[in-house]
């Protein structure tokens, strides 16, 4: 029976009559959505937001990495449709779960996401079914929770339907990668599962990397952000004592990068930002307690790069201090850049949300601006920062402020401009440096 139930699944898949169904439309799911509708599949997006209902019916997309002719073509060829009316996964013969995994106020992982949309699937589950979860996660996610939460409605996992797990590698504003083109490792919940997830995602993606087990999968994506964590809170860390020493880290880097082997450069800054890198790491720390074996390594790298934010400031308020005469509770700053990252609009876990909020506590105002960040969104973590909106770049506005802090380095801003207009400077990212506008009231934070 089981072989009956994979053989048929396996066959419509490969024929291409298998229909996708994506579970979050945000900055993973919708472009998945998008790749797996190109290959020729079916897709049906759910989503519990009314907004972006309204959004993909006119045909316009609210991802970066998604264009509004992208989205058109897709659903014009009757490919691809959106509903948040979930009673549509009984239709869909893949399943596959994009929601959220962030963590709570004490840095444990919050699964209520996931669990919520297993429930939702249990409630619509039919025999003849893959679901798979792209949500980051500690390893055992898989096969303790969806599964088991599946398998509650008395059909079991390898004999009527099947389970797999495949860690999404979304990066913003990459211009050389997309999700076509990004490897994509695959698990499944016994050998008919694997191959079911191959060759659905192999008919998507370019390449597909075959892992033995969800938990091995998962602990890949974990693994791939644990190891960038650490080595940016190293160089966090280095940045710190090398200004001490009157050195400056961003030379340093710049020299040591050009050994041809036994190094790889990263980069220091305001903070971690982005759903993967600030989060994922402690979803093992968490896990690993139940194993009662330490994580040292990780929860250090998360101690450096959370006090960033508070470091910077502490910049700001001494650079205030010594060349202006004046104490941050009696200044205006203006922080240049709220998203995460340079030239993308994505703002989740963005140091500069924290940057304000510390130079407000500490008496001080501040404003933002962002080309690509119009107004503040609502955000689990900084509600009151909601509404607040991006001011104009000008002349005039810029040497109203007191100082500006380079958060984010937008490649569209004019920074010569800023440089002629700005009393002070706090460049977090070496912007200035790598434009060779250098100058006194430029400081490096």
């Amino acid at each position: 029976m089981a072989t009956s139930i994979s053989d048929t699944l396996l066959q419509k898949i490969e024929t291409r009559a298998a229909r996708a169904g994506v579970i979050g439309l945000g900055y993973v799911g919708l472009p998945l959505a998008m790749a797996v509708a190109r290959s020729g599949f079916a897709v049906t997006g759910f989503d519990i937001d009314p907004s972006k209902m309204v959004a993909l019916d006119a045909r316009r997309s609210y991802i970066d990495a998604v264009s509004d002719a992208a989205l058109a073509a897709e659903i014009d060829a009757g490919r691809f449709e959106a509903t948040t009316d979930f009673a549509g996964l009984a239709a869909c013969d893949v399943i596959i779960i994009c929601v959220p995994t962030p963590l709570t106020k004490h840095r444990d992982p919050d699964l209520s996401f996931v669990e919520a949309t297993s429930r939702s699937i249990a409630r619509h589950l039919r025999p003849g079914q893959l679901v798979v979860l792209e949500s980051t996660t500690y390893p055992g996610t898989t096969d303790d929770i969806v599964k088991v939460i599946l398998e509650g409605t008395g059909l079991k996992s390898g004999a009527d339907f099947f389970v797999g797990f495949s860690p999404e590698r979304e990066d913003p504003g990459n211009q050389h990668y997309h999700t076509a083109t990004i490897p994509k490792v695959v698990a499944g919940d016994g050998p008919e599962a694997l191959a079911l997830m191959k060759a659905f995602y192999g008919a998507a993606v370019s390449t597909v990397v075959p892992v033995s087990s969800n938990a091995t999968a998962e602990a890949v994506k974990l693994t791939e952000n644990i190891f960038r964590s650490v080595n940016i809170a190293l160089v966090n860390e280095l940045k710190t004592v090398y200004a001490a020493m009157g050195i400056d880290v961003w030379e340093v880097i710049e020299a040591a990068k050009t050994k041809p082997f036994g190094y790889m450069p990263f980069y220091p800054g305001p903070g971690l930002g982005g759903h993967c890198i600030p989060i994922d790491p402690f979803y093992l720390t968490w896990k690993s307690r139940e194993y009662e074996l330490p994580t040292r390594f990780i929860e250090l790298a998360g101690e450096i790069n959370s006090a960033m934010p508070r470091y910077v400031v502490g910049k700001l308020a001494e650079a205030l201090d010594i060349r202006a005469g004046k104490a941050l509770s009696r200044s205006r700053v203006l922080v240049l850049g709220l998203a995460y990252k340079k030239n993308v609009a994505d703002i989740r876990e963005s140091p500069s949300l924290r940057l304000i909020e510390i130079i407000e506590e500490r008496g001080g105002r501040a404003d933002y601006h962002d080309p690509f960040v119009a107004e503040i969104p609502p955000t689990r973590e900084h509600q009151a920062l909601k509404g607040r909106r991006s001011v104009a770049l000008t002349p005039d506005a810029v040497s109203g402020y007191d100082a500006v802090l380079v958060a984010t380095d937008h490649e569209s801003v004019d920074y010569a401009a800023i440089a002629k207009s700005a009393p002070l400077i706090i460049d977090t990212r070496n912007v200035f440096n790598r434009l060779g506008l250098s100058a006194d009231h430029v400081i490096k934070a």
